[in-house]
């Protein structure tokens, strides 16, 4: 496997597009992460079935978001995507996110081409039972281990999204 942080760059921002490599299928409670040092896909826990993803989850390469890790990403997609893959993305928006007192926001995707959905979405407010749905599994997955230690804090639409990844670009750009 290739190090997606050498080879790939988060892509044209501005657009509205950035490429997103797949770490977690959508339904899967393998918790699948990327291992920056190692440069390879590494399997951290496996949480009960009960807390499955919504969607498809990855990161943006060459990024970094406060918590340290590659900046997230929520893949919305009508089927899983597998473990390793890329795709470019237009950006949706942007769910503010607290896990254990850091900052860890996920930017909300869609493939660039969905010939099969139509490209319907534009903004995560075009959906607000996707919304709801994404809300209650970030507030609650930890649950049984930690609870109350997860916490969606808002919303922000494509412009916010657009500065959230930035900023995370220049945090990779100064490290």
């Amino acid at each position: 496997m290739a190090d997606f942080n050498q080879i790939l760059t988060p892509g044209p921002v501005d657009d509205g597009i950035v490429n997103v490599v797949v770490e977690i299928p959508q339904g899967s409670s393998h918790k699948i992460e990327w291992n920056r040092e190692l440069a390879v896909m590494q399997l951290d826990r496996v949480e009960p079935a009960i807390f499955a993803k919504p969607t498809n989850y990855g990161f943006i390469p060459q990024t970094l978001d406060e918590d340290g890790d590659e900046l997230d990403a929520l893949i919305i997609t009508n089927e899983p995507l597998p473990t390793g893959i890329f795709l470019e993305a237009k950006i949706v928006g942007v769910m503010k996110f607290m896990d254990d007192g850091e900052v860890d926001d996920k930017i909300i995707v869609v493939p660039v081409d969905d010939r099969d959905q139509g490209d319907w979405l534009h903004s995560i407010d075009d959906d607000p039972a996707l919304k709801k749905k994404l809300e209650h599994h970030f507030t609650h997955y930890k649950d049984l281990k930690k609870p109350g230690s997860t916490v969606v804090t808002g919303w922000g639409d494509v412009e916010e999204a657009k500065k959230v990844i930035n900023e995370s670009i220049e945090r990779w750009n100064d490290r």
